[in-house]
């Protein structure tokens, strides 16, 4: 079974990442929404492999593209969100992606970190949004944004995309992660670029939208391996409805015998906390039953206080999941 880190400050030193991989890590995520290859390339250089190496494993490099996701811009410092509070999308204000000052209306529900913060659109013009915060919170550089509702008209790769896919092979890459994938032709692209820069490298689309749900068979033909990313998703449904979106999508890949990753918030609590909660480690245990081949760490690896931990944790659990699993298959089989 893989296990993944996001790449971050929290655990860029190498040191930690050498305690990481002790742990049980077998790979990392760059999410590339928050900077390139070519930025990380001495990180990876002088830290990231010679802490695999030490450590005495092979490592998996996993790249998460920009894809057509939509984000926050480049922010001067944190800006906090006050419930019942109005404030300023586009011009004079957080600067946001032109496409969200067309598709968001009067009524409309935005977005922001995952659904952290919940904004409603009062008035919109071409260059600016007028919104009240629902939901208020502390709102920082190139988080994600959703417009409720709201297909994302946007190419399947970015010019960041295709610079960065240019550096892959040179940097040992072993998987890219297709964001926002809303079908076939979306997997394809990405294939086609690849073997355009001749990249054997597997993809890994991630389930992340309306129309990835809707379109999950075709998806499941055409990609290597699926990610169930359940922060995006939990934005396009109420979330008591996700647990059984993700059981579906868990059981279809399982059918489909394409492996899949399971990701967000698995030990959200350990960006701040030494120990999980009960229900995280439950949440983890019952992911590797209904089949995951990897789990990824994000927040928690990438700003938490406790990196190392929360890897430990996130191993730990997995592999008593799996011990347990195969006792019980033993046990049915006698």
């Amino acid at each position: 079974m893989e296990f993944y880190a996001t790449l971050g400050a929290a655990c860029q030193k190498r040191e930690t990442l050498e305690q990481m991989f002790r742990a049980g890590m077998t790979g990392i995520r760059l999410n590339l929404s928050h900077t390139s290859l070519a930025q990380c390339r001495p990180l990876l250089e002088s830290r990231f492999f010679p802490a695999a190496r030490a450590a005495g494993v092979a490592p998996e490099l996993m790249i998460d593209l920009q894809g057509p996701e939509l984000r926050v811009g480049q922010l001067p410092y944190p800006i906090d969100l006050r419930e019942g509070k109005d404030v300023l999308l586009g011009d004079g204000g957080i600067p946001v992606p032109d496409t969200v000052l067309d598709m968001a209306q009067p009524g409309r529900k935005i977005s922001l970190d995952d659904s952290a913060m919940l904004l409603e659109v009062r008035r919109a013009s071409h260059s600016v949004l007028l919104c009240r915060v629902l939901r208020g919170g502390t709102l920082l550089s190139r988080k994600s944004l959703a417009v409720l509702g709201v297909d994302t008209p946007a190419p399947t790769l970015t010019r960041e995309d295709l610079a960065n896919l240019d550096l892959a092979g040179e940097l040992g890459v072993t998987c890219v992660m297709q964001p926002f994938v809303r079908g076939r032709k979306d997997v394809e692209n990405l294939r086609q670029a690849l073997d355009q820069r001749g990249l054997n490298i597997p993809i890994m689309a991630k389930i992340e939208s309306r129309q990835g749900v809707e379109r999950l068979d075709e998806i499941l033909s055409a990609a290597d391996q699926l990610c169930i990313a359940r922060g995006d998703l939990g934005n396009t449904m109420p979330l008591w409805k996700l647990p059984g979106v993700q059981k579906r999508i868990a059981r279809r890949c399982r059918e489909a015998g394409k492996p899949f990753c399971l990701v967000t918030q698995l030990l959200w609590s350990m960006q701040e906390n030494p120990v999980p909660t009960r229900a995280e480690v439950a949440d983890i245990y019952n992911g590797v039953l209904d089949g995951a081949a990897a789990l990824m760490l994000t927040g928690e690896t990438a700003i938490g206080k406790h990196p190392v931990q929360a890897m430990t944790y996130l191993v730990k659990t997995a592999r008593c999941a799996m011990r347990d699993m195969e006792e019980m298959q033993t046990q049915e089989e006698t």
